[in-house]
């Protein structure tokens, strides 16, 4: 079979919230499921289009005899349909999804259609759970985030952390556990030696929970490669063609310069010394870390500010930085010990950040199950050319990793589509080498 083909529901079966006793198997209802990932989420969801006779249970439908009110467990099991296409699997203890809402109600006097949106069961613990307790200033922010998840999202799926090389002291402030993690996140320096720039991801997929650094997941080694349907050598690599692309960002300039990506002017006070520390470091470049941080291309070119002139953009900030150092607030006792340093972290996460969005490009492939949110992966896309020879585009070709995917599944065929992000232009770079 092809990984484009109709995929066998093992298990798809819905248990009452108000009546553990009462469980409806919903595979003979289901018209589509649609699994989705992102980095920038914290949870995991799912949609569910149901359709059913309104004689499912006590004569009556669904929606009214199980009864949908939310809150309801949902074990899903989805077959491989090739050895390159494993399935999902969400129905061991820990695992299953809860329904979150019930939208789109349709009904008849023999039949009614719904769609059933899912989550993760830490999705509707982080509703109800707020972190007090305060983080000393010796705790790095990696092991933080690790606490967090075990102890106050109570979760037991694997977590997959990339340790901070920086120490973060703070008060959980009543806040929620999701709220608390991305927050860390933008802080997150990764522990490699002179080596790597700040900004890290919480995001959850298929395998668990991940707190990882944008420059450790881009260096990753690519876990498929995809062809255009353009260039596909033989009927062989027909589950690893490129169905359909489009490229839907292409370097926002204006936006990168509002945002400080190229280079910011920071300026924090101290309120021990009530004075501007650090002057002297006060301008942060892209191109000073041109040497540390990872690329999935070619390195970054720095435009030229005028035409003809040889001082770039990455020479004079645009966006102005400024806050006050973090002194002795957690502290107990009097101290002059600076929290965080934020020249450390700030201005090089915005870069980061920014940079991953030079290109953003959605494509669709037969489905893919391996693939997770975060995973890179390399994309060969034919060069526009009135030659016959078939040619690769060595631009828009190479590495990108996975913002965010949907594994779809119907009665027609089963389907992956992604929206990928880039930081440079280029197939290889010094970072980027063919394995």
């Amino acid at each position: 079979m092809a990984a484009s083909d109709s995929s066998q529901y093992d298990e798809i079966l819905i248990e009452s919230s108000t009546n553990k006793n009462r469980t409806i198997d919903l595979r003979p209802g289901v018209q589509a499921i649609e699994y989705y990932e992102d980095v920038f989420s914290p949870t995991i969801t799912v949609k569910l289009l149901i359709t059913t006779t309104g004689n499912v249970i006590d004569g009556k439908g669904v929606y009214q005899g199980l009864p949908l009110r939310g809150g309801e467990r949902v074990s899903i099991k989805i077959r491989g349909n090739s050895d390159n296409n494993p399935g999902l699997d969400f129905s061991e203890n820990g695992k299953q999804l809860y329904v979150s809402s019930i939208t789109n109600v349709i009904k008849s006097d023999n039949q009614e259609s719904f769609v059933l949106n899912l989550c993760s069961r830490e999705a509707i613990t982080n509703e109800t759970s707020r972190v007090p307790i305060k983080f000393p200033t010796s705790s790095p922010i990696s092991g933080s985030a690790e606490k967090i998840i075990k102890e106050y999202l109570v979760s037991s799926k694997n977590i997959d952390i990339d340790p901070t090389s920086n120490k973060y002291g703070f008060i959980g402030n009543m806040k929620k556990p999701f709220t608390l993690l991305t927050w860390l996140a933008s802080k997150g320096v990764p522990d490699v030696s002179g080596d790597g720039t700040a900004g890290y991801f919480f995001y959850e997929t298929q395998k668990g929970y991940h707190f990882r650094s944008v420059d450790k997941l881009i260096t990753q080694k690519p876990a498929a490669t995809y062809n255009s349907t353009e260039i596909a050598d033989s009927e062989n690599d027909q589950d690893f063609q490129i169905l359909n692309h489009v490229t839907t960002r292409n370097n926002n300039l204006l936006e990168k310069l509002r945002l400080g990506q190229f280079s910011t002017q920071r300026s924090y006070f101290n309120p021990l010394t009530f004075a501007f520390t650090h002057p002297e470091k006060g301008t942060f470049k892209l191109e000073d870390y041109a040497g540390k941080s990872k690329n999935l291309g070619e390195k970054f070119k720095m435009p030229p500010i005028r035409e003809g002139e040889s001082i770039t953009l990455g020479d004079i900030p645009s966006r102005m930085v400024t806050g006050v150092v973090d002194i002795g607030t957690i502290e107990k006792d009097v101290s002059t010990e600076e929290n965080a340093d934020p020249f450390k972290y700030q201005s090089q996460a915005i870069m980061r950040y920014n940079i991953m969005f030079t290109q953003t490009m959605t494509i669709t492939i037969p489905s893919n199950t391996k693939l997770v949110a975060g995973d890179v992966i390399r994309c060969l896309f034919p060069a526009t050319t009135v030659n016959k020879k078939k040619e690769f585009d060595t631009d828009i070709s190479g590495l990108y990793m996975i913002k965010e995917l949907c594994h779809h599944f119907d009665t027609e065929g089963s389907y992956t589509s992604m929206k990928l992000i880039r930081d440079t232009f280029g197939q290889y770079g010094t970072n980027n080498k063919e394995s």
